[in-house]
């Protein structure tokens, strides 16, 4: 299945980020909003102040033409769209599970957008109306968040994807300021008791953004974390100092978001109030790639630039000293997954083309091996297929492989014609079905079923179960992080 494309071939054209969301979390009719005159003055005049603040900090300029240019798109686009974020309630204090955290002190950076009223005569379908079944989301629907960025326009896009009926489209979209890197979806929603549906972006701009995926087409996202600071405001800097390369949350504590960055630190964000709980320091290149163990809330790997992983144990982490254990695979780390099938197990990628598959109880790889021609991108380790591994490359190529603790073996192959592979995910209930983006200027993303191929089906369909789901489990044993050689947990 492939998404429709412009007829006008663009200059700048790729799917840097991509991520699908799990049937059954989108609201049916995504809420609408209409900005009054003086919320839109707001948003156009914190928009010039945020441009003038970066041009004091050395923007060249011969960019003014072009900051006056984004400028008058957002003020375009906010006279004509129906959107804003509906605000985040203030919220309760939450200690982190982690033993011997302590609280930092720091003021709030959250940024709440309750700037407007939703208005439910938007949400009210004309009958007539040809387009209005694609406006309401299906509980058979999986959302496919999609970075882009096209010529000088940086978006996320919203699509929806039924694997029943065949259907992909844009439902609606986000516009960013600057290109996105990584996408991290999760349902805390601060201040409230109930789930959310959000989802949080890292760009080239040092502070994330969370966006409420129930409001349609929002000018603002709902909170930020971080800030650049402003001299003219007399506000300091907030967290990362460069770009955000990649985010993961936590989903035993839920009120925690780590990110990685150029700027060589890992950041454990508390949600619930917007601070940096945590900042890590303990890398000598910037961090790619991260992720938190699925099942034990304090184990966190990264991956980064000087060819590192390290499974850090929050419990003994704080801003002056962490405990880890860590593997020099050579190369720039690409990526990194965990098993979800053995709680010990992750696989890496390199620049290099290589993969490596680690038992964090050994101080060497189980197995590595070259299997692209150039940087690998994406890597999934599938949740509910035992031993069936995809990758993804900047050659160009999908790749399936059939590993266990020996080896791993070559399935299936494919060109999906998108240029460079920059990002891959899995479909949460149905793991063959895979989305892919690329940097190809007349067509950049695609979403393949693996399940068309005979022999993947052959060899791996019987494997799959539908209802896998690894429980959760409380604390860190001693073992995953000390290397004893205790039994795997198969």
């Amino acid at each position: 299945m492939e998404s429709d494309q412009e007829d006008e071939v663009p200059n700048v054209n790729f799917v840097p980020s991509l991520l699908f969301v799990k049937r059954g979390v989108a609201k049916a009719n995504p809420d609408k909003v209409t900005l009054t005159p003086g919320e839109l003055a707001r948003i156009i005049n914190d928009t010039r102040d945020d441009l003038e603040e970066d041009g004091a900090e050395g923007m060249d300029t011969s960019e003014d033409e072009e900051n006056e240019e984004s400028t008058a798109r957002l003020t375009g686009r906010a006279e004509t769209a129906e959107a804003t974020g509906a605000g985040l309630g203030q919220a309760a204090g939450d200690e982190f599970g982690f033993d011997g955290y302590e609280q930092e002190s720091g003021e709030p950076v959250v940024r709440l957008s309750s700037v407007a009223v939703v208005d439910p005569e938007e949400n009210i379908q004309d009958e007539d109306d040809s387009d209005a079944e694609d406006e309401i989301i299906k509980p058979t629907d999986n959302l496919i968040l999609v970075g882009h960025v096209q010529n000088d326009t940086a978006s996320m896009e919203v699509y929806i994807f039924n694997e029943g009926e065949g259907s992909l489209y844009v439902h609606h979209d986000f516009l960013l300021p600057s290109p996105p890197l990584c996408i991290e979806w999760l349902s805390f929603d601060p201040g409230s008791d109930k789930s959310g549906n959000l989802c949080a972006i890292g760009c080239m701009d040092p502070v994330i953004t969370l966006w409420d995926l129930d409001i349609q087409d929002s000018l603002e996202p709902v909170c930020k974390f971080g800030s650049k600071g402003s001299r003219k405001k007399n506000k300091p800097k907030v967290g990362h100092s460069d770009a955000v390369l990649d985010l993961s949350w936590n989903r035993n504590l839920e009120h925690i978001l780590a990110s990685g960055s150029v700027d060589q630190t890992v950041i454990l964000w508390d949600m619930e109030d917007g601070t940096p709980h945590t900042i890590i320091r303990d890398f000598d290149e910037k961090v790619q790639t991260l992720a938190f163990h699925p099942t034990k809330a304090e184990a966190l790997m990264t991956g980064s630039c000087d060819g590192m992983v390290k499974v850090f144990d929050c419990r003994a982490t704080n801003n002056d000293s962490a405990s880890y254990k860590s593997w020099n695979l050579g190369g720039e780390v690409e990526r990194v997954c965990w098993s979800h099938h053995n709680e010990y197990h992750f696989v890496a990628s390199t620049n290099e083309g290589r993969i490596h598959y680690v038992d964090i109880r050994n101080e060497h790889p189980l197995w590595s091996k070259e299997v692209h021609e150039k940087e690998i991108t994406g890597l999934v380790l599938s949740s509910k297929v035992r031993g069936m591994l995809a990758t993804a490359s900047a050659d160009g190529t999908l790749k399936v492989w059939d590993y266990d603790d020996q080896d791993a073996r070559l399935t299936y192959k494919k060109n999906p014609k998108i240029g460079v592979i920059q990002c891959l995910d899995e479909c949460p209930e149905n793991p063959f079905v895979l989305a892919m983006g690329g940097d190809l200027k007349t067509k950049n993303f695609n979403v393949v079923n693996l399940l068309d191929n005979d022999i993947v089906t052959n060899v791996f369909k019987s494997r799959f179960d539908p209802t896998y789901e690894r429980p959760a489990t409380e604390g860190v044993e001693d073992a995953s992080m000390s290397g004893d050689d205790d039994e795997d947990d198969a």
